[in-house]
């Protein structure tokens, strides 16, 4: 990839979450610089998902900073691959997501190493053997270019190149990003909103005003759909578990150990004590979430009044009497031995990889457990089977019949629905619009939607595209 030229236009090429949710990466050119927004993984089929994320668009040398939204895996996860291939600039993050990306970024190479030996142990002779995209070393290099920007203070990504990060209330630490730019075409203003959060909902403070921009890039998650409000959210969580609980099964709830975790824990948490819920052990399966939670009690300051009120009465919120965090592989081994009814809580968020397998694939057959959606599940993902209600399922490489119900409660999302979006990015009418993070449907509808405001430049960039700022 040449070197930019100092005076071209100022221009975004995506390269990542293009009509599809999965491995956000958009690179900037600007003053004669190469920014990242985000290094993401693909998750999606297995083939494919493997040549997207070791092979990049562009040398790795030549890209000079990155800017990381937030920790979820598929905004951060390929950033050890983007250092092993020889990228050796900063990458700018709140310092709420400098902690949670250690946290995530060492159980994904983990995760990775494990799965290769299980798959390679599964292999014949001839064939050839799964190797991980990055590993533990390829990681602690990447985490000493991490550097914590707090909400509200610029920082220079280059020359003429300013970033500014606000609250995106999506998860502990994440950010929208505004870059100012100083071109010889005058000042231009970009703003990306990573993955923005939705108001309302327990933990996290509400989203702040997103910045005015000449270019906006926005995600497209739940274009066209309306979440149901939260209350009714929790009372159904508590139906599904009640039910699963009298007819002897387990509840598996496939999640994010960062954010989707916490906020399901918040929720058992408050069901138990209104005596809506009987006193069902909660296990959570990931060292990761176990990590992650303690992240989340050293940054008081991502979290909204009532939660911090909440805390102050029970230190326990995230953990206590009812929930147990599982580290070892024997424990979790125990858990599909155990026949008392639980709920047990397992990255990762959408089936790829992680505990949950193990659990999906022992308690999938039995028609008195629960399957318990609380995400978006991309395409070709083992979760989306599972919300089709595929009667079979592939898992660790072995058929499985699926008779446990599934349920999906999308109530549980993070991200800010169709209306949520249109009320925050209303006020921007008259900024060009690119929709990234979301399905084509889903892009289109909130294409529509925006246009229906005022906005008259919308469209969802196809993979390589380039757009000026």
């Amino acid at each position: 990839m040449p070197r930019p030229a100092r005076n071209a236009a100022p221009s975004v090429t995506f390269w990542g979450a293009t009509h599809t949710v999965t491995g956000s990466m958009h690179q900037l050119t600007a003053g004669g610089k190469t920014v990242l927004l985000d290094c993401g993984l693909f998750q999606g089929h297995r083939s494919e998902a493997v040549q997207r994320n070791r092979d990049f668009p562009f040398r790795a040398k030549d890209i000079d900073a990155v800017i990381l939204s937030h920790a979820h895996v598929d905004h951060c996860g390929n950033l050890p691959n983007l250092v092993r291939r020889g990228f050796a600039g900063p990458i700018y993050c709140t310092p709420a997501t400098r902690a949670l990306a250690a946290v995530m970024l060492g159980d994904a190479a983990k995760i990775q190493e494990e799965d290769a030996n299980y798959l390679n142990r599964k292999r014949g002779r001839d064939e050839p053997k799964v190797e991980p995209l990055y590993d533990a070393k390829d990681v602690y290099r990447t985490l000493l270019r991490l550097q914590a920007v707090r909400y509200g203070a610029h920082v220079s990504v280059g020359k003429g190149i300013e970033a500014t990060f606000s609250d995106a209330g999506h998860l502990l630490g994440s950010a929208v990003t505004a870059v100012r730019i100083d071109g010889p075409g005058g000042e231009r203003r970009l703003t990306f909103t990573g993955d923005l959060g939705r108001p309302g909902l327990p933990i996290l403070r509400d989203p702040e005003p997103v910045p005015a921009c000449d270019l906006l890039i926005s995600e497209s998650t739940y274009g066209g759909h309306t979440h149901e409000p939260v209350d009714e959210t929790a009372e159904k969580l508590g139906e599904v578990v009640r039910r699963t609980v009298e007819r002897g099964g387990k509840v598996i709830v496939p999640a994010f150990a960062v954010g989707r975790t916490q906020t399901l824990i918040y929720f058992l948490h408050q069901l138990m004590q209104a005596g809506k819920l009987p006193a069902v052990p909660i296990f959570v399966d990931s060292p990761m979430a176990t990590r992650a939670t303690e992240v989340f009690r050293a940054h008081p300051e991502c979290f909204d009044d009532e939660t911090l009120a909440l805390l102050a009465a029970h230190p326990e919120l995230f953990g206590g009497r009812s929930v147990r965090y599982v580290e070892s592989p024997l424990e979790s081994m125990k858990l599909n031995r155990m026949p008392e009814p639980a709920v047990i809580i397992a990255a990762s968020g959408m089936c790829e990889a992680g505990r949950v397998l193990h659990h999906l694939k022992h308690h999938l057959p039995d028609p008195r457990n629960t399957v318990l959606i609380a995400g978006f599940q991309a395409e070709h993902t083992l979760g989306r089977r599972l919300v089709e209600r595929r009667p079979e399922v592939r898992v660790l490489g072995r058929v499985v019949p699926l008779k446990a119900e599934v349920v999906v409660l999308n109530g549980l999302s993070s991200h800010a629905d169709h209306g949520d979006l249109l009320r925050m990015l209303g006020p921007l009418a008259g900024a060009r619009v690119r929709l990234v993070h979301g399905e084509p449907d889903r892009a289109a509808a909130l294409a529509e939607g925006l246009r229906g405001i005022g906005f008259t430049d919308v469209a969802a960039p196809d993979r390589g595209e380039t757009t000026e700022v």
